[in-house]
């Protein structure tokens, strides 16, 4: 599931847009400024007239790089002296599960390594099954991965300079004194495997996924244990170690980056750095002082910065400056981590956000894996994503899913629901949350045959709700009760779609809701069964106020269409849309049991009070919801997503960053 995955707006048609040398300051340690070769303090932005805003007037031809053939057949006996020698085969494992030959790239490792006793061999395997499980969900793919990336972790254990122990090394790590120059006294093969190892233990928290909670994922690989605490640290070692390097290289008229150390290792670290640096970031600013107690810090823009080198991404070219000839094993690795920020991450937090570096990153790409599968920003490239790929079926559950949510923010509901009986149908990852985007459309589109149906899928939802490891995945929490507008609000599709459509089609739903509810506002208990008028009431008032914020301020990375027509203007949207939050607050202590909707109408209240310029009342409300408290209701809310939105949103007021 990749909820804003999508590149593009939406017209308001109704069709899809995308709319003499120095030694540089460390660009891998200096946790509180970006490199000195980007010219500003945050991460360089694509600017939107360095490129075109139309991904159709894009050639998708294939890049001109060498194409990558079988290497030669590995050498027997293994030696760990020779390990690095695996790398061009590893790399053409990658290359061959990202052109969709994914059975043929775990045929090549087994063949190449059966017993999985090959350094890169047998931690690479374990990274094509970790992607492999996070695109499927599959229970044996996940598991399968969990088995295997601690097989790599006790591979790479192997292959370390062994140090005296544990404490000791933690320690040294810790304060810096093992520093650059432990790193220096390694072998290249156990600078490999200290990078590899450091990898192995970031992988460790995919089994949270088998949960279905990236959140928690996220949370998990905060340093908060102490196996974690070493993972960061070893990156940030290792980034010291390229530094120092770096910097005797140009002393000695050899830089700026010391030819010695190999692109494979550089662009390990680059991934490990950025990726440290970018999980911290996302911490509670409270927890995120404490952490720093300890000696971590996290600068987003720093990571990012440090992401996009590994592939010579830069705003002043829609091409990067590594080619593929010249990359590192990992730099696919860094660009599908560059795409998850911007495009996923970017639904929780908006600061680093570049919406059109992700189109770059995406468009290259398009044209190096044609046949890859690639988050596809239009409709007929979320088709061809999915001809293309017959080997793991579960992998074009992505694009239904994306398709589906696509067509929600066009309110296209009957294209939405073909979408949504695929899913139901065929996938495995979650069938309440299948079964209520179904119900919640046939509801939607109101034949007697469509509610019939879509009641008793209803029915179903409660029994359809899976736990594991004695928790609910956290969307099927939403999916007991809650209908029709919400489910587009809940996926984001209400936040991607044109504010004319909108306008036109979803704001007068909520108007015919509301007008539906007053018949029984002077007696509440004269609706449906007697039970829920007021939980109806303030959902519809939510929607209404969540509508026209966003026509009021569309979100900032939103790519909006000159031309279009917004039938409401700003000051009047945002007047309306502030009256109905006010509603919801006034008789929030009513419902019965949609209590998350008074939290989720003070966390967009917030959000209109800051692009109002109240930031002190937009504090006030970001407040509220992280306090946990009632509120207007009894009950006390705490949604790992909604904190986490609410915490980005209050970061963005300390900087003076549009919300």
């Amino acid at each position: 599931m990749l909820p804003h995955s999508s590149l593009q707006s939406a017209r308001s048609d109704g069709s899809l847009t995308n709319n003499s040398q120095t030694t540089p300051p460390s660009p891998l340690t200096d946790s509180s400024s970006v490199p000195a070769f980007f010219s500003s303090e945050s991460t360089p932005y694509t600017e939107l007239t360095s490129l075109t805003s139309d991904v159709s007037n894009l050639s998708l031809g294939t890049v001109k790089e060498p194409v990558l053939t079988e290497p030669s057949p590995v050498t027997w006996p293994y030696s760990h002296d020779t390990a690095l020698d695996d790398i061009p085969g590893i790399s053409y494992a990658l290359d061959l599960f990202l052109k969709s030959l994914m059975v043929e790239s775990e045929e090549y490792c087994h063949r190449s390594d059966p017993k999985k006793e090959r350094l890169y061999f047998a931690t690479g395997f374990g990274l094509i099954q970790c992607v492999k499980a996070l695109m499927s969900y599959e229970d044996d793919d996940l598991l399968s991965a969990i088995g295997d990336i601690k097989h790599g972790n006790a591979i790479a254990i192997e292959h370390r300079k062994k140090a005296a122990s544990l404490p000791f090394r933690l320690a040294g790590y810790v304060t810096g004194s093992s520093g650059s120059n432990w790193v220096k006294s390694m072998t290249a093969v156990e600078r490999h495997a200290e990078l590899v190892y450091a990898e192995s233990l970031y992988l460790g928290p995919i089994g949270i996924v088998y949960s279905g909670d990236w959140l928690a994922f996220i949370k998990e690989a905060r340093p908060r244990q102490t196996q974690h605490a070493v993972d960061h640290a070893i990156f940030r070692q290792l980034g010291k170690y390229i530094d120092q390097m770096d910097a005797e290289a140009q002393a000695r008229g050899e830089g700026p980056e010391d030819k010695s150390i190999d692109v494979h290792f550089r662009s390990g670290v680059y991934l490990g750095v950025g990726m440290s640096h970018i999980v911290l970031s996302l911490m509670p600013t409270r927890l995120a002082t404490l952490v720093e107690l300890f000696g971590y810090k996290g600068n987003r823009h720093l990571g990012l910065a440090l992401l996009q080198r590994a592939g010579g991404w830069t705003k002043e070219s829609s091409v990067p400056s590594v080619s593929q000839e010249n990359e590192g094993v990992r730099r696919s690795i860094c660009d599908m981590t560059l795409l998850i920020f911007h495009l996923f991450l970017s639904s929780f937090s908006h600061d680093g956000v570049d919406i059109l570096m992700a189109q770059k990153i995406v468009d290259w790409n398009l044209k190096r894996y044609p046949e890859g599968n690639p988050a596809r920003p239009r409709y007929c490239l979320l088709s061809k994503a999915m001809s293309v790929q017959t080997q793991y079926r579960n992998l074009h559950h992505i694009s239904f899913w994306e398709m589906a949510s696509s067509h929600l923010a066009l309110w296209q509901v009957e294209d939405s629901l073909k979408c949504w009986r695929s899913l139901h149908k065929e996938s495995t990852w979650s069938k309440a949350v299948y079964a209520y985007g179904v119900a919640a459309l046939l509801i939607q589109l109101g034949t007697e045959a469509g509610k019939a149906e879509g009641l008793q899928l209803m029915k179903e939802i409660p029994k359809l709700r899976q736990r594991i490891a004695g928790k609910s995945i956290p969307l099927e929490k939403r999916t007991v009760t809650s209908l029709g507008l919400e489910l587009a609000y809940v996926f984001h599709a209400v936040a991607r779609a044109p504010r004319s459509v909108i306008a036109a089609r979803m704001l007068p739903l909520v108007d015919s809701a509301l007008a539906s509810l007053k018949r029984h506002e002077d007696a509440p208990q004269t609706y449906g069964n007697g039970t829920g008028f007021w939980d109806d009431w303030c959902l519809a008032r939510h929607l209404e106020g969540a509508c026209l914020r966003y026509i009021a301020y569309p979100d900032p990375d939103a790519l909006l269409d000159p031309d279009e027509v917004v039938p409401i203007p700003q000051e009047e949207a945002a007047h309306r849309s502030g009256a109905a939050f006010r509603a919801v607050f006034e008789n929030g202590p009513n419902i019965e049991l949609e209590h998350h909707i008074v939290y989720h109408s003070h966390y967009e209240y917030g959000r209109l009070l800051a692009c109002m310029g109240d930031k002190e009342g937009a504090r006030a409300q970001f407040d509220l919801v992280l306090s946990g408290k009632p509120l207007e209701v009894n009950a006390a809310g705490r949604k790992n997503d909604l904190h986490m939105r609410t915490n980005a949103a209050l970061e963005s007021l300390d900087v003076d960053k549009q919300l």
